[in-house]
């Protein structure tokens, strides 16, 4: 449990990085950070449950498409995340289109990476 919430926290504070530089992510709710946390939270379930087994199932055609459909992978699960709490909670960040979702989901890598390196996850 105590590693789901370490993730959580890394996942938050890396989509409020990608959110602050995006201008095709778009945050809903008041205060802002309430809609990154309830995205990122869905996003770290996502992560955790189903990512693994989709990544395993669709490694063929990955390795087919030199790893675009990895791309596609992430926009779709970003879409999902936000999908999520947009629906259940109404607050979240709404994705505006597949590349941003992309570029969204190289930063957080690299501040997810960053941050989760100085936290010592």
């Amino acid at each position: 449990m105590r590693s789901f919430l370490i993730e959580w926290l890394v996942l938050t504070i890396a989509a409020a990085v990608m959110v602050v530089l995006l201008p095709g992510m778009t945050t809903v709710g008041e205060p802002p950070i309430l809609g990154v946390a309830a995205f990122s939270l869905f996003l770290a379930l996502i992560n955790a449950s189903v990512k693994p087994v989709v990544h395993m199932i669709a490694l063929p055609f990955t390795i087919l498409t030199f790893g675009v459909l990895y791309l596609v992978i992430n926009w779709l699960f970003m879409r999902l995340a936000s999908w999520l709490a947009l629906s259940l909670f109404g607050v979240g960040v709404y994705v505006h289109g597949f590349w941003w979702a992309t570029i969204g989901s190289l930063i957080m890598a690299v501040v997810s990476g960053l941050v989760g390196s100085v936290i010592g996850e």
